[in-house]
């Protein structure tokens, strides 16, 4: 049996969701256990199949960093309640 990096297996998972051709991609921390390096690679294949496709993607992260290199909007929650919604720099960067 041959084990996969994480980064692999975030791959994995992530042709898995596609190959059912969703209308929309949801992503629960998807580069939460990855280093450095495959974040980037992660994050970056993840914005090349948005911008191809023009799928609709929804992702949740705690890496406010994150948020901003891979989203065009964003909406913040404290406590359970919104706290902002809109561009990244209307609510990232304000």
């Amino acid at each position: 049996m041959t084990n996969l990096s994480g980064g692999e297996a975030q791959r994995v998972s992530l042709a898995r969701a596609l190959a059912n051709s969703p209308i929309v991609l949801l992503l629960d921390e998807p580069t939460s256990a990855l280093d450095e390096e495959a974040k980037a690679e992660v994050e970056s294949l993840i914005r090349d199949i948005i911008r191809e496709t023009h799928l609709t993607c929804i992702a949740v992260t705690h890496d406010t960093a994150q948020a901003a290199r891979m989203a065009t909007r964003v909406m913040t929650l404290q406590g359970g309640r919104v706290t902002g919604i809109g561009t990244v720099n209307e609510v990232l960067h304000a």
